[in-house]
Parts: C-alpha cells; sequence; structure tokens
C-alpha cells in the first residue's frame, strides 16, 4: 500500500491510495477525489491523507484484518504506528516494541494518521462501503461543554457533536514569532533580489508560503493609483487568490483578498523586476517567484522551495534556531498590534474571515506589555483621621 499522486486531464492533480498490486483501492480513492475536487480541499492535503489511509491498510493487511470492520481495533493500531517502522522494499519491519523501545512516530503524527483513516471509514459508511455500527466505534456522542467558549456558537446553547474515541494527547507545541533582528539578519544573508524579496513578502506582508508562490505578476498592482488595471484598491498592492498552480502552491483562504505593500516591499519588488530581467528576458512563466538560477529557468518556484530557502539563510545568518514563513507571518501580526493596529485591521491583513483567528498570531512585544504594566497608578493608602 502507498499514495500516489494522480494528474487529471485538466491538470489538477491529487493523491491516492494503491495496493500491492498497482491497483487504484477504490473507495479510497472515491473519498480522496471527493476532498480535492467536491470540498475543495488542497492537494497536499490528499497527499498526507492517503499516507495514513495507505498506513491502516498496510496495518490491515499484514495482520489479517477486514478493513471495514477493523475500526474496532484502532487502539492496537496505534500501538503498531508508535513502534512500527516504514517498510524496506515492501517487507513487513520487526516491531519492537515494550519498554526502552523508541518510538517511531510522535503523538501528532499518530493523531493525523487517525483524523485520515476516520475520514475513510465515515465515507464508507455513508455510501454503505462498510457497517453503520462501525461508526459507534471511533466515535462518541459528546456535548459542547467541553469545548472553548468560541467554539460553542453565537447562542451559547448545548449541542451534542461526535467525538473521536481513539486519540492521543499531544504535548503543547510551542508557538512563538520571529524576532525582527532575526528577520533582518535573514535579509543581509541573501545573495539575490528574489530572495530578499520572499523575506518582505513573509516578514512585512504576512503571506503564506503557498499564497505568495502562486501569486502572479497580473496580481501584483504597484502603482499609487490602479484604476487604470480595473482595480479601485488604493495603493500598492498584491491580489490574493485560492487557484490551481503547477507548482502546487495553494491559498489557504478560499475568499480572495487584497494585501497592501509598503514602500520597502515596492523597492524589493523593482529591484526583484530588473534582475528576473537581466537574467530572463521577457521569458519565464507567468508567476511571480520564478526560478533565476537552477532549471528549468522561468519556472514557479514551489513552496517547498521557499521553506528550504529560509532555512538556509537562518543558518547563513548564524541565527540559534530555523524561522519559517508561518513564524515571520506571526512577526507581522504581531508589529501590526503593536503599532496600533486593531482587531479588524489584523483581520484584514491577515486574509482571516472572523478576528477570533488573527489572535493567535499576535505576540505581544514584551517592552510593550511592561509599559502596561507601569501605566497601571500606585494605590494611595489613606490615613486614618486621627492620624491627620
Amino acid at each position: 500500500m502507498r499514495a500516489f499522486p494522480v494528474v487529471m486531464p485538466s491538470g489538477q492533480k491529487y493523491w491516492t491510495v494503491l495496493d500491492d498490486d498497482l491497483e487504484v483501492v477504490p473507495v479510497a480513492d472515491r473519498w480522496l477525489r471527493n476532498l480535492r475536487f467536491g470540498r475543495d480541499r488542497a492537494e497536499l492535503t490528499t497527499k498526507a491523507y492517503a499516507g495514513g489511509v495507505a498506513l491502516y491498510l498496510r496495518w490491515c493487511g499484514w495482520t489479517g484484518r477486514e478493513w471495514e470492520t477493523a475500526g474496532r481495533d484502532l487502539g492496537l493500531f496505534m500501538v503498531w504506528l508508535k513502534y512500527t517502522p516504514a517498510p524496506q522494499n515492501g517487507v513487513a519491519p520487526v516491531v519492537r516494541s515494550g519498554p526502552g523501545a523508541a518510538p517511531v512516530r510522535g503523538e501528532r503524527r499518530i493523531n493525523r494518521v487517525l483524523v485520515a483513516v476516520r475520514g475513510l471509514l465515515s465515507y464508507a459508511v455513508s455510501v454503505s462501503e462498510a457497517p453503520r455500527s462501525l461508526l459507534g466505534q471511533i466515535y462518541e456522542l459528546a456535548d459542547s461543554r467541553d469545548l472553548p467558549v468560541q467554539a460553542r456558537g453565537e447562542d451559547g446553547g448545548l449541542f451534542y457533536r461526535l467525538r473521536p474515541v481513539h486519540q492521543l494527547r499531544e504535548p503543547e507545541a510551542e508557538v512563538d514569532r520571529a524576532l525582527d533582528a532575526e528577520l533582518v539578519a535573514m535579509f543581509g544573508s541573501c545573495r539575490s533580489a528574489r530572495d530578499r524579496l520572499i523575506v518582505l513578502l513573509v516578514g512585512r506582508v504576512g503571506l503564506r508560503r503557498g499564497q505568495f508562490a502562486g501569486l502572479r505578476r497580473s496580481d501584483v498592482h504597484l502603482l499609487p493609483d490602479s484604476r487604470a488595471l480595473g482595480c479601485d484598491y488604493p495603493g500598492a498592492h498584491v491580489h490574493v487568490r485560492r487557484r490551481e498552480n503547477a507548482n502546487g502552491a495553494w491559498s489557504k483562504s478560499r475568499h480572495t483578498w487584497v494585501a497592501p505593500l509598503d514602500f520597502l516591499v515596492v523597492a524589493a519588488f523593482d529591484l526583484y523586476y530588473e534582475e528576473r530581467h537581466r537574467l530572463l528576458g521577457i521569458g519565464g512563466s507567468d508567476f511571480l517567484l520564478v526560478n533565476l538560477f537552477r532549471a528549468p529557468l522561468g519556472g514557479p518556484v514551489p513552496p517547498e522551495a521557499i521553506g528550504d530557502l529560509l532555512e538556509r539563510l537562518s543558518k547563513r545568518a548564524g541565527l540559534e534556531r530555523r524561522v519559517g514563513a508561518h513564524m515571520a507571518r506571526r512577526a507581522f501580526a504581531s508589529n501590526v498590534s503593536d503599532a496600533g493596529g486593531s482587531e479588524d485591521e489584523v483581520q484584514a491583513l491577515l486574509g482571516h474571515k472572523s478576528p477570533d483567528s488573527s489572535g493567535p498570531y499576535r505576540f505581544p512585544d514584551p517592552g510593550r506589555v511592561r509599559a502596561a504594566v507601569e501605566r497601571v497608578p500606585s494605590p494611595r493608602l489613606q490615613q486614618p483621621e486621627g492620624d491627620r
């Protein structure tokens, strides 16, 4: 069992699951196609889900279980996931579990695989490929009282939901923002105008790497007045759109939104356009960010290459940690807040539909937090009347 990419005649791509005879697993393929095209999920989402389903079906085959009814044994599957390494040349590996055995997958990875498995099994029930009793083996009925306040709905009433039976408690993830000094050091370590533009797009525009890797040149409006282009948005900006892209870039936001650009980013665009024209002439694709120094020249830069670039810049700048695109996005949102930006302004700049989504991206500057404490006046003790 393995995940496998499929390219449709339209050029759109999704991932499916092949069995040991390299035949498509029908129910998994229908579910993954429905996710990609019916529910408008990203290609990389189907890739992750196909990998999880392949692990589940491989476990079912090696242990002699039927996948339609093995949901009752997901606890055993979790143990298998934790201690069983990936197969070598299709041969089932030896499972070494017990005291002192080193896990090969962490809690977060196991939970992601279980999400994919539950999705497949639920779909199978909905299309009568699996018994309805299976849902009771993988879900339990719960109410909304254990949900965060933000997830309980506007009316605040009690409602019931299905809660996964099999789920590991994940270690609390450390969420952090990039420091301005780190981004400046990475900017100074760039060796091309294109790379400097990338650092500014994550640090001063706050775009996700999948969003700016999918930008086309026609999405960029650098003139103070863009009405000649049919755009009424004032000032320099880029239009962030969800669309199919040959490089696999995908905007997480379903809606189209506008990201304003400041003068530093506009200057970086000018330098990049000059560099691109010098190296490629009028050639290259319509994508904004293209390969300038490696084949295929002029081809769009994939999101994974942007992550690799930021990792190289972190090392080249001598940073003690790797600064990724999402850390820079949090730095941008935090700087907007520290500069007096309101919640709805941060929401609009990040392309979020709800202000609640922008909260985790704001990390106040420690100096501003300290100043807030010092602004609180000290209480004055009133002396008893006899002592006055």
